[in-house]
């Protein structure tokens, strides 16, 4: 991957990748190869960040390697060429991307796709499919936050000192994110969130107990970040690592870390203050950060059918990628079908591959009720036969995904919410209704091992 992203030398490179591990390993390989490299990603220091986008923006003959955090907002001056690395998971990043090029007079936009796995190609070409057919991502909020209605009414109360307990819908008007105010209301008393003197309600033992400390600091910040610890070469911060990417203590000096492209060896954890103490270190390291399955969305996922029975993005593609594309559609045309959905039945149950986003996968699921095996964007395994008319009965009108209960203490302010009412919060987010409804509605093609039956 380092060779081919350093072509194009003398021109000022802008390089995409998925994830902040990737994108540390390929600013590793390009430094080793002789290639001035900077580096951006949300776990590194803000200076680091700051420093290495004044020195892009000067130099000429370079590359810069990125997440997302350079898809809009930092001026990084004038490029000549982006290189998207796999496949970005939505056209909205991919244009933001491109735009990044052709804004010097006489320059034209463009972007060098770079696949490095098997499943990213038909991703990548489903994404050019979709821009060539004028579709954009829709911008839309999360729906139904309760957990922030949780929080508005508990901020009133310490901003204020106490508000009326009948007179509360004042502060927001007909503000959707208040529909459910009078339930999480109730609760909050209930739960002595909030104190009762007579009409008049404010901060209780309980909100003191669970979003006391620092002045109700976490009271007035509506959002979580992942626990990570901070990075220090002496006094200089380099930036934050999940605490997973630490080596054992005895390993520790065979096994650096790599962050903002370059090795340290670990001299020392503090985890009272959650600091990493470091040194340079020339051989290269590797690091990680906790994440979790990538939903890909419903139209992303039937544009990726779509190429696999073999429409194809009016772009130029290289003769290994024309091969490559053959061969994927070789490969899963068990998978797909021009007319219908596949259904593939295997000794322990029933695979419906269903192309519709691991959102719509999951709120079917539960619209079904059967025990599923396993899910991912593309199918949905299911335990034993489900029938073709329980698939088509199935009611996805109210159906949500079922979420584990780590997942809902996690969401911020949920202790703040009633439990079935903060699972649901967050479940909602996790649901594709329409999705869901036209896997239903969808005609299916049943395989067995023997063929089609």
């Amino acid at each position: 991957m380092g060779r081919a992203t350093a072509l194009h030398q003398g021109e000022k490179r802008l390089v995409f990748l998925e994830s902040r591990r990737k994108s540390e390993e390929l600013s590793y390989e390009l430094r080793e190869l002789g290639v001035e490299t900077f580096l951006s990603h949300s776990s590194l220091a803000v200076e680091e960040r700051r420093r290495s986008e004044r020195a892009f923006a000067e130099s000429r003959n370079c590359v810069i390697v990125a997440t997302s955090t350079l898809e809009l907002g930092v001026d990084i001056g004038d490029l000549d060429r982006v290189i998207q690395v796999d496949s970005p998971r939505t056209v909205a990043s991919f244009l933001q991307r491109l735009g990044r090029t052709g804004r010097r007079s006489g320059s034209e936009r463009n972007m060098l796709f770079l696949v490095t796995e098997r499943n990213q190609l038909p991703l990548a070409a489903a994404i050019l499919l979709l821009w060539e057919r004028g579709f954009v991502e829709p911008v839309a909020p999360p729906p139904q936050p309760r957990h922030l209605t949780a929080q508005q009414l508990l901020a009133v109360a310490l901003q204020e000192g106490s508000f009326g307990a009948h007179c509360w819908r004042s502060w927001w008007g007909d503000l959707a994110l208040m529909d459910d105010g009078e339930e999480v209301l109730q609760y909050l008393q209930n739960e002595e969130f909030l104190a009762a003197d007579g009409d008049l309600l404010m901060i209780g033992p309980s909100a003191e107990k669970n979003f006391g400390r620092r002045h109700f600091m976490d009271l007035l910040s509506s959002f979580t970040v992942e626990k990570q610890l901070r990075v220090l070469a002496g006094t200089k911060e380099i930036g934050f690592v999940s605490p997973l990417a630490l080596p054992p203590e005895s390993e520790r000096g065979t096994k650096p870390l790599v962050l903002n492209g370059y090795g340290w060896r670990v001299l020392d954890v503090d985890w009272r203050r959650f600091v990493v103490d470091v040194h340079p270190e020339p051989r290269r390291g590797d690091v990680r950060w906790t994440s979790g399955p990538i939903a890909l969305s419903f139209e992303l996922m039937r544009a990726q059918r779509d190429v696999l029975l073999g429409a194809t993005p009016g772009v130029t593609l290289s003769a290994r990628a024309k091969k490559a594309l053959a061969g994927l559609r070789e490969d899963d045309q068990a998978d797909v079908s021009a007319n219908a959905l596949v259904i593939r039945d295997k000794p322990a149950g029933r695979e419906l591959w269903t192309w519709a986003g691991l959102r719509a996968n999951a709120t079917f699921a539960a619209a079904l009720g059967a025990p599923v095996a396993s899910m991912d964007n593309e199918y949905l395994a299911l335990e034993g036969i489900v029938s073709l008319d329980d698939i088509r009965r199935a009611n996805v009108a109210e159906a949500v995904p079922a979420i584990d209960r780590a997942a809902v203490d996690a969401l911020k302010f949920s202790a703040a919410l009633p439990p079935g009412l903060a699972a649901r919060t967050l479940a909602e987010r996790f649901t594709d209704r329409p999705g869901a409804q036209q896997i239903a509605a969808a005609s299916w093609e049943v395989l067995q091992a023997e063929g089609t039956v």
